[in-house]
């Protein structure tokens, strides 16, 4: 049994692990390919600018995985756990399902980006909820300002999302949670830096990976 003091702070990082235990295939599963494409080749910025199309029919397929998948007793536990420390918890995951909001959790970031919601890649328009799917022969979609949508997801070659909250909140935290995870995939995986801070003082607590697996803020 864990003990948690009333003036512990988390950070609990989760990853594909977690969905895959609710039936969402692992984001390098069947070998890193789909329909004999490399994942880098259907997730990143070179692959938008080549082929939108084919873009967008990889990311349907995900939506339509995602939209018929449940939370699992992994993402009930942690919104249990976040209406016990309310605002002394930061769920920071990998994932780009809303599996972790379907189980009642409400501070999470999603550093990946999400797979339900879709953005212009053009314009500043904030990114916005879309679950439709593109498949062919459907057309890409654009926005107002006549640039395409997006799917609103942090591809190879991209900056991971709110990494300056999640490396304030690591500071800040007491204990450090990995669940599903390594910590290894990229982009995700964070790489130090002159403004990286070691987390010597906090306990890490993994439910998957090995201590030598976690991001190398650990030493």
């Amino acid at each position: 049994m864990l003990a948690i003091s009333p003036t512990d702070r988390f950070v609990v990082l989760t990853g594909a692990g977690v969905s895959a235990e609710s039936g969402i295939p692992t984001f390098r599963g069947v070998g890193g390919l789909w329909r004999n494409y490399r994942i880098e080749e259907v997730a990143s910025p070179h692959a938008w600018r080549r082929d939108p199309r084919l873009v967008w029919e990889f990311y349907s397929m995900r939506r339509k995985v995602a939209a018929s998948a449940k939370p699992n007793p992994a993402h009930i536990a942690l919104a249990n756990l976040e209406r016990l420390l309310r605002e002394r918890l930061l769920l920071c995951t990998q994932n780009v399902d809303d599996l972790h909001e379907q189980a009642g959790s409400k501070n999470v970031l999603h550093m990946h980006g999400e797979l339900f919601k879709s953005r212009c890649d053009t314009c500043s328009r904030a990114p916005f909820q879309d679950r439709n799917t593109y498949d062919p022969p459907a057309e890409i979609p654009h926005c107002e300002c006549g640039g395409r949508i997006r799917p609103h997801i942090c591809w190879f070659g991209e900056v991971p999302f709110e990494l300056d909250r999640i490396f304030h909140a690591l500071e800040q935290c007491t204990m450090f949670m990995a669940v599903g995870t390594s910590g290894l995939v990229e982009p995700a995986s964070p790489q130090p830096n002159e403004n990286t801070q070691p987390l010597n003082n906090r306990i890490l607590v993994t439910l998957k990976p090995r201590r030598d697996h976690v991001w190398p803020l650990f030493r």
